[in-house]
């Protein structure tokens, strides 16, 4: 089974948009998912910062800035 982590930080707009859709589609699919913010950790501030959201799918960078449903039921699928 697949798993799916936002990595954001609180206050960022473009992360509540990517939350929505994760949700929906996680919740539609029965797929865990979680959400970290960048925040928690220097290293991931670090490698992270200009992306934010950063949509992980098993570990695996997926999608920045922005989460496109379509794609994201698309990689779920496999």
């Amino acid at each position: 089974m697949h798993r799916i982590t936002l990595l954001g930080k609180p206050g960022c707009h473009l992360c509540e948009d990517a939350r929505e859709i994760i949700a929906k589609v996680a919740g539609e699919l029965g797929v865990p998912w979680e959400e970290i913010s960048i925040e928690s950790s220097e290293e991931l501030q670090e490698k992270y910062w200009e992306m934010i959201p950063v949509t992980l799918i098993d570990g695996v960078q997926h999608d920045f800035w922005r989460v496109d449903e379509t794609r994201l039921r698309a990689a779920l699928s496999t």
